[in-house]
């Protein structure tokens, strides 16, 4: 599979700490790439640097070729979904989604035919379409989910950054939303990549996995390569069973022994 993605060198720093040190990884056309580590480890602000949306070192590239400094044509290429699905505004979902087809409107900002097909489109896809009259926040959350991750397909950008989707939803939700990112890779070509915390998730919907290590490493490869016991101890300090069930990867944190009082 052809690179469409490259992030390297990408160094951070907030509020005066270092936050990333030459972190990066690459995201293939086709694939889903899950970004994992424990928490604070700088996954988001990873993804949000890769975005454009915080100030930092290092290169991005998309098939090769720095991104454009403008964020109206980098929208165009990178489609960005934020943590939470939290919605402020009383839009209607088929307003919410079709604001995804900002990065494309011409001057006058009107969208045409063609956009409003796009639009049709990632709402039936994302099965929102019954919803398109509702106000955003009278949904559910598994439904604002599914309308916010429509609202990103609308870019039709080649590449998807997803941080943390599946938060906070059970786990129909959860394997619904993953089935949905993985469509849009395999059938339209993307290059996907989430931020996961649930590791069994990321290794059964993930092709790749990238891996931040609390000092500072990064680890990709395939799921069996990154999934191992002995890394996921270093990475998270807790010892880990990495299993199948029913023919689908598992990975299970092992409880440390509790302290017991007088000990």
């Amino acid at each position: 599979m052809v690179t469409m993605l490259s992030a390297s060198g990408i160094t951070l720093t907030l509020g005066g700490r270092p936050v990333l040190d030459d972190a990066g990884f690459t995201a293939r056309c086709g694939a889903v790439t899950g970004l994992i580590g424990p928490n604070g480890i700088g996954k988001s602000t990873l993804l949000r640097a890769v975005a454009g949306l915080l100030p930092h070192r290092g290169d991005v590239r998309f098939a090769g070729k720095p991104l454009p400094s403008d964020a109206r044509s980098r929208a165009r290429l990178l489609g960005y979904l934020p943590q939470g699905h939290h919605v402020h505004w009383p839009l209607t979902v088929r307003r919410t989604v079709a604001l995804g087809r900002l990065p494309h409107l011409g001057p006058l900002g009107r969208p045409g035919r063609a956009d409003e097909e796009v639009v049709e489109r990632v709402m039936a896809a994302t099965g929102v379409a019954e919803l398109a009259a509702r106000a955003v926040p009278t949904l559910s959350g598994g439904e604002r989910a599914r309308v916010m991750l429509a609202r990103v397909l609308a870019t039709d950008a080649p590449v998807l950054l997803a941080d943390e989707p599946t938060a906070a939803l059970d786990p129909g939700h959860q394997l619904r939303i993953m089935a949905l990112l993985r469509a849009e890779a395999v059938e339209r070509r993307r290059a996907v990549v989430v931020v996961l915390h649930d590791l069994s998730l990321a290794a059964r919907c993930c092709d790749e996995l990238v891996l931040l290590m609390p000092d500072r490493r990064v680890v990709a490869g395939d799921v069996p390569t990154v999934l191992t016991s002995s890394l996921l101890q270093e990475a998270y300090g807790v010892s880990f069973a990495v299993t199948r069930a029913a023919d689908i990867p598992v990975v299970l944190p092992q409880c440390p022994t509790l302290i017991q009082a007088g000990d």
